[in-house]
């Protein structure tokens, strides 16, 4: 059918995916930390005191305080390319493209600072994209991350007036080819080490403890990968949670309080990994390649490894490759 000449343009029809990671400030310096803490840390899902209190909190003391802080951290840790979390995630969606047929479109974006999921929907839709995927990149699942990525894409949605049909990545904690792609990658990692690991230590993210009272499954996703991956490798691993903030009770035990306590156990060399990040960042490189070393090392310990996450290398990309084709199904055809 011929249409009038005056009638808009419309783009083929597409499929997109759209990988989400959590985000990072612009630039290694406070002013862009402060940027991004103040987005962060002002999303009710990651913060769950009433407004009212908590972004006087906020606004009168951490943005003053953390920010300098935080930015000398984000320094130790920043590439050439930019942050590590950055240059990773678009390196994943780099290495999907073209894995799914020459009608997806495969884009990334971060649920705070840029690319912002809000303008990546915007411009997958005026570029034909009829129904979209949205995948965040946290293999187990909790409110403060896999949610509030799916909150602020709902967001969008509710303001486009010809909405594309949605499916959302489930967590994927257990998923045969995520332990498949951890076994892999730790067993090559650990390959390299000049010596044995008495120990490895899955650490995790923290959350507040209440969180597991409130219903979140984040604790146990996190329990059950442990124990899929320790079975796959032969091996128990020891499970600790880090990256903690304030002063409420947080998921134990804590990593570095792990870490401190291990070589008093007579375990002076042991192996770190940390699998429910998707991608190597701040809390990885710094709070766990470098900080963890030390704590380790000052505490007796002889030997610290920190074992890379799945990045953009190989077995990550297949396993995601995989992942989403299945969530895909009946939108577009295998590849």
């Amino acid at each position: 059918m011929n249409r009038p000449a005056d009638h808009p343009a419309i783009p083929a029809p597409k499929i997109g995916v759209l990988i989400v990671n959590l985000g990072t400030p612009d630039a290694a310096e406070a002013g862009a930390v402060r940027r991004y803490l103040k987005e962060f840390l002002s999303d009710r899902r990651v913060v769950e005191i009433p407004p009212i209190l908590w972004q006087p909190i906020l606004r009168g003391i951490i943005l003053r305080t953390r920010p300098k802080k935080s930015a000398h951290a984000y320094a130790q840790v920043w590439r050439e390319d930019g942050s590590p979390l950055a240059a990773i995630t678009a390196a994943q969606a780099d290495a999907l493209r073209g894995r799914f047929g020459n009608d997806v479109m495969v884009e990334h974006a971060m649920r705070y600072g840029r690319p912002a999921i809000g303008d990546k929907l915007t411009a997958m839709k005026a570029a034909g994209c009829e129904r979209i995927l949205i995948a965040p990149l946290y293999p187990q699942y909790c409110a403060a991350t896999t949610a509030t990525a799916n909150d602020a894409a709902f967001a969008v949605l509710a303001g486009m007036r010809w909405q594309p049909a949605i499916r959302t990545l489930p967590p994927y904690h257990d998923d045969p080819a995520y332990i498949a792609a951890l076994k892999t990658s730790v067993e090559a990692s650990l390959a390299t080490l000049p010596f044995e690991p008495q120990a490895i230590i899955a650490s995790f993210h923290g959350m507040p403890a209440r969180t597991l009272a409130l219903g979140d499954p984040y604790h146990c996703h996190c329990q059950k990968t442990a124990r899929l991956l320790g079975e796959a490798l032969d091996r128990e691993l020891t499970v600790s949670f880090q990256s903690r903030f304030g002063r409420a009770k947080w998921l134990e035990p804590a990593t570095d309080a792990t870490l401190v306590a291990l070589p008093g156990q007579g375990v002076k060399r042991i192996a770190l990994v940390a699998p429910g990040f998707s991608a190597d960042c701040l809390e990885t490189l710094e709070e766990l390649a470098i900080r963890g070393r030390e704590t380790f090392l000052a505490a007796g310990g002889t030997d610290f490894a920190y074992l890379p996450c799945l990045n953009a290398d190989q077995p990550g990309v297949d396993m995601l490759h995989h992942l989403l084709q299945r969530e895909l199904a009946g939108w577009s055809s295998p590849s």
